[in-house]
């Protein structure tokens, strides 16, 4: 029993068990005579029963002999001869065979005439049958063969009739989506050979309200990001569980413990906070920031509360929370406030467009946010050329010249006075993006455009090669705002984005004062609930605004940064 992993022993269970019944039984009256204290002295003659059962337990778990598999000649398979598993044509085996009932007087009237018609050929049969039992097993396969040939050629001379067929269209025909666009010749670029410098894209008709959704919303309004918070019946929950725990205790002591703790008469340490700074700091990570941030907020909020003295009725909880979240809401509003709408205009005085680059890691949306910021220009009334200086990946230009169609579509020529509101430059692939940059300018410059938005690849900070060409199109064209496209899915690696996109835009720079990353669109925000650590994250480490917000698919899902609501999703328990 003691020894169980050296000497695996099958009865040890049975055997205790076996024991345990044997004994109790045994010295059952002696136990209720003496009682517990009495059997302390008392001595028990139970060797041979135990010894007994032992055996018993030992013979119990013998193994058994294992089973000897059966030989062929006493399998059921030996019993059969080959004569019986040859099946010939034209019988059916007899396990197959099955009477049925008759359940018509229709089917019994065609059995009938079919009886009639074989008892014509009956006296064929018996000499059919005669001359197969005579036959070889490589006589009637020969013959099985020679059949089958013969059918499979009558069967291709039916097939061959001299009447011509009519004749099948050649091509592969497109799927007709139930919820797409019924208008394929829109999206038919088979017989397109333009590959030139500006495409005035077709008008395209489709459903308004796929593209828009909300159609209550203000035209031309950038609606602020929402957040419920539960921040009240939070603070009450705070200021509750301390009055709980010390009712607990009870007695004077409790009370004035309770009193002692609520009312401000010390100062705070940094061994009364450092648990609830913990507890912050966990939480925080938890929420998508940055584990290196998290660590930098908490011991800035204990530089900040170390040596205060609390306020009355306040607990420690309460007041780093609170100091936690005015640090959150400082971090998330920065001093320099980026409006582009003031911007474009005082661009406008100049006669010059207005010129924004986009740049980010691959996949998180610089195309579909370039869209949703295009239209919301359009509504504000100014003029839109989309650069594609994406000229790697496949698919990118397609994707801008499907979105000028659908903008073209929303915001046409006729309601504008004629002007068409935005169009796409665009060069092919294979091409230098920078150049593509400086041509798209300069076209924006002479035919009267307010902006330019300059769509750019998709790059991993690591690679050198890809973040020198982006540097160099920054530092070339000389753009009026470099937004960042970060995905809010991120934790640490928001960190690590942007601090090597800034160092490549320094260290690549031909200017004595590189440009750096402007702003930031924060995409994917309707994918993380209250998860909004990435927010914290890229404005703490860039100093610099988060500018939009994307949060859906629509062009009308372009939202401004509302700290406060941000703050509250993010202290959420």
């Amino acid at each position: 029993v003691g020894f169980q992993k050296i000497l695996t022993l099958t009865y040890v269970d049975k055997l205790i068990d076996d024991v345990h019944k044997e004994f109790r039984d045994k010295y059952r009256n002696e136990f209720q005579q003496k009682g517990t204290l009495g059997l302390l002295n008392s001595t028990f003659d139970f060797k041979d029963d135990f010894m007994r059962l032992l055996r018993e337990a030992e013979e119990s778990s013998k193994a058994r002999a294992p089973t000897v598999m059966k030989t062929f000649e006493q399998s059921q398979k030996s019993q059969k001869t080959v004569k019986c598993m040859i099946e010939t044509r034209g019988e059916k085996p007899k396990e197959k065979v099955k009477t049925k009932k008759n359940k018509g007087s229709k089917k019994e009237g065609t059995e009938a005439a079919v009886a009639a018609g074989k008892a014509s050929a009956g006296d064929k049969q018996p000499s059919a049958a005669g001359e197969k039992e005579e036959l070889t097993k490589d006589e009637i396969l020969q013959k099985n063969r020679e059949e089958f040939f013969k059918r499979h050629m009558k069967a291709g001379e039916k097939s061959r009739s001299p009447k011509p067929e009519a004749q099948k269209e050649k091509g592969k025909k497109p799927r007709v989506w139930d919820l797409g666009n019924s208008n394929a010749k829109v999206l038919d670029y088979s017989n397109s050979a333009t590959n030139g410098s500006v495409e005035a894209s077709p008008v395209e008709e489709f459903d308004p309200d796929i593209a828009l959704g909300d159609r209550n919303r203000e035209p031309g309004r950038l609606y602020d990001l929402e957040y419920d918070s539960d921040d009240e019946a939070e603070e009450e929950k705070v200021i509750q569980s301390p009055l709980k725990s010390s009712v607990k205790k009870g007695g004077l002591g409790g009370m004035f413990g309770m009193l002692k703790g609520l009312v401000g008469s010390k100062s705070l340490t940094r061994e009364d906070m450092d648990p609830v700074l913990e507890k912050m700091k966990d939480h925080l990570i938890a929420k998508n920031v940055a584990a290196e941030i998290a660590v930098q907020l908490c011991e800035s909020v204990a530089k900040k509360l170390e040596g205060k003295v609390m306020g009355t009725f306040t607990t420690v909880t309460s007041t780093v929370k609170q100091a936690l979240q005015e640090a959150l809401v400082q971090i998330l509003q920065p001093q320099r406030r980026v409006d582009v709408l003031r911007d474009v205009m005082d661009a406008q005085r100049h006669h010059r467009p207005y010129v924004v680059t986009f740049c980010g890691v691959n996949g998180v949306g610089k195309s579909t946010n370039l869209a949703k910021i295009s239209f919301w220009l359009i509504e504000n009334g100014f003029s839109v050329l989309i650069a594609a200086c994406d000229t790697f990946r496949a698919g990118a230009v397609e994707q801008l010249r499907t979105h000028t169609r659908r903008l073209n579509a929303l915001h046409p020529p006729e309601s504008h006075g004629g002007r068409t509101m935005v169009q796409l430059y665009e060069k092919g692939y294979g091409k230098d993006a920078a150049g593509i940059a400086m041509e798209a300018i300069s076209y924006a410059r002479n035919q009267g455009f307010d902006v330019v938005l300059v769509d750019t690849a998709g790059r991993m900070q690591d690679n050198a090669p890809l973040m020198t060409a982006l540097a160099k199109l920054i530092a070339v064209n000389a753009p009026d705002l470099v937004l960042f496209v970060g995905e809010a899915l991120v934790g640490n690696e928001a960190v690590d984005q942007l601090v090597k996109f800034n160092k490549a835009l320094a260290d690549h720079s031909m200017a004595q004062t590189p440009r750096l990353i402007d702003g930031i669109i924060l995409t994917k925000f309707d994918t993380i609930d209250d998860k909004v650590g990435a927010a914290i994250s890229m404005t703490y480490i860039t100093s610099k605004p988060i500018v939009f917000v994307g949060t859906g698919q629509t062009y009308c899902d372009l939202r401004s940064l509302n700290a406060k609501a941000v703050v509250a999703a993010l202290m959420k328990a």
